[in-house]
């Protein structure tokens, strides 16, 4: 292959000229001419048995040029775009092919590029470094998560109370009539989990096993069956059991229930340091975030959408994987989602056009400080993912090219020295609100006006997601 001419063109458009060794081309003739005689039946001759010169005679020596072309075009156009370093974001288009009379053949081939960046002033920016201290509190509260989540619902002789769980059957009814889907036996519901629609489970605060009552509520404007948005029902209630939620104590016992720990001590510096590796690794995510942020908003590049296009199928890829785990494909995600493939890919183009623009940062620096893993670096890399994945690293290699891992390490690198030269200042604590003192109750001989002198309290909106089944009727849809 010779490379005669790279032109570039707007918006990272190249057109890549080159020309195919005679011998070459001859030779994918030749294998092209082994793929196609089998089909080809010639007067004279048995099918398949034609020489090729004859063959060529009658139908002209263009005849195995598309497919010889087929052949060679991949090998020679990747030699073409090696030797004019560059790298294509997309499929390339041929726009010129010609055979000459010595047998080589020119291709002219137009092809979208990775944009050329030049990074300037990544050293010295500054950033606030979070403190990833874990504190006494956290350690306590995660171990609190623990013992709820170990924790058993034992039934109890008394009156329901907020964050009971209480079992029942119930029936809805709207005007009279029961809906469908509105009915549910020997149901657990947790009182005060927003589970079913505002005001359901607090109507249901202060009954007893074996009680009977009405509760009122009305459907949200938004709810999902449209038949019963707004409306009001009434759904007729039996709670069978009421049970609370009994914690175990925390205590040697406990760590040994728990874990492969003998005492509450062992268990907890086990904690602490998982969190503590968590937390850091969470701040220092944190802190090269916002250092890239501040060189990708000052990169001005115009970046081809089908470097967006094929990172964005990469994080649908990955999206998949994640939910397989789970037990779930995508096409079923999208399906109980209510959202399709286009819709989902544009929810995240913001972030993969980000990401995008931050490899290619990452890898300007990369190249300007020569910024190149080592040999070592790659295989202990692969051994890396080997164990993660539990692979054989002939496997990871097959699955991870050495190129694509070499780029990973670089940009690595390019991070790290971003960092090592940034200026780090210490994240200010944050300042504790300000408390309003109660004034005292005001006397009677006090000017009226006085009482007007309140700071007015905005109340907060939240919103509470949960599944939706034909067995929870009062249930609010999934978003």
């Amino acid at each position: 292959m010779k490379l005669t001419n790279v032109e570039k063109k707007e918006k990272n458009e190249v057109v890549l000229s080159f020309t195919v060794d005679a011998q070459v081309f001859s030779k994918a003739c030749e294998q092209a001419y082994r793929k196609q005689v089998k089909s080809i039946a010639i007067p004279g001759f048995r099918k398949g048995k034609a020489p090729r010169a004859y063959i060529e005679r009658i139908y002209g020596k263009e005849v195995f040029y598309d497919e010889a072309l087929e052949i060679c075009f991949p090998d020679e156009y990747l030699a073409a775009l090696k030797e004019a370093d560059l790298v294509a974001v997309d499929q390339p288009h041929l726009t010129s092919f010609d055979v000459k009379e010595d047998g080589s053949a020119e291709m002219v081939v137009s092809v979208l590029v990775k944009p050329e960046v030049t990074v300037e002033n990544y050293k010295g920016l500054e950033a606030e470094k979070e403190d990833d201290t874990v504190t006494d509190e956290e350690v306590d509260a995660e171990m609190a998560r623990l013992q709820d989540r170990n924790s058993r619902l034992v039934s109890v002789d008394r009156e329901a109370q907020l964050g009971d769980t209480v079992n029942l059957d119930f029936e809805g009814f709207v005007d009279g009539v029961a809906f469908e889907g509105g009915k549910g036996e020997k149901f657990d519901l947790e009182l005060g989990s927003g589970a079913f629609i505002p005001g359901f489970e607090d109507q249901l605060v202060g009954k007893k096993a074996e009680e009977s009552c009405d509760v009122n509520v009305t459907f949200p404007e938004e709810y999902q069956e449209k038949s019963l948005a707004g409306k009001p029902a009434v759904f007729k209630c039996t709670v069978n059991e009421v049970k609370m939620r009994e914690k175990p104590v925390l205590d040697d016992e406990f760590a040994k229930d728990v874990s492969e720990f003998d005492t509450l001590a062992e268990l907890k510096d086990d904690t602490r340091k998982t969190m503590q590796e968590r937390k850091s690794e969470t701040a220092k995510n944190n802190l090269e975030n916002k250092l890239l942020d501040q060189i990708v908003d000052a990169m001005t590049v115009d970046i081809p959408d089908a470097m967006v296009e094929t990172r964005l199928d990469d994080m649908v890829q990955d999206y998949s994987y994640r939910l397989s785990m789970q037990g779930m494909d995508f096409a079923s995600y999208l399906k109980y989602t209510g959202i399709d493939e286009k819709t989902f890919r544009n929810m995240f183009r913001e972030q993969a056009l980000r990401q995008v623009k931050s490899r290619l940062a990452l890898e300007s620096i990369a190249k300007q400080e020569g910024l190149e893993p080592t040999d070592e670096e790659i295989e202990a890399e692969y051994a890396k993912l080997s164990e993660q994945n539990g692979m054989k690293i002939e496997q990871v290699k097959q699955y991870l090219d050495a190129e694509l891992l070499k780029g990973d390490l670089a940009c690595q690198k390019a991070t790290a020295l971003v960092v090592s030269n940034a200026v780090l200042k210490a994240k200010e604590a944050a300042k504790p609100a300000k408390k309003t003192a109660k004034k005292p109750a005001k006397k009677a001989e006090e000017p009226a006006e006085a009482a007007e002198e309140k700071t007015e309290e905005k109340p907060k909106r939240t919103r509470k997601t949960t599944k939706k089944t034909e067995e929870k009727p009062a249930e609010k849809p999934a978003e």
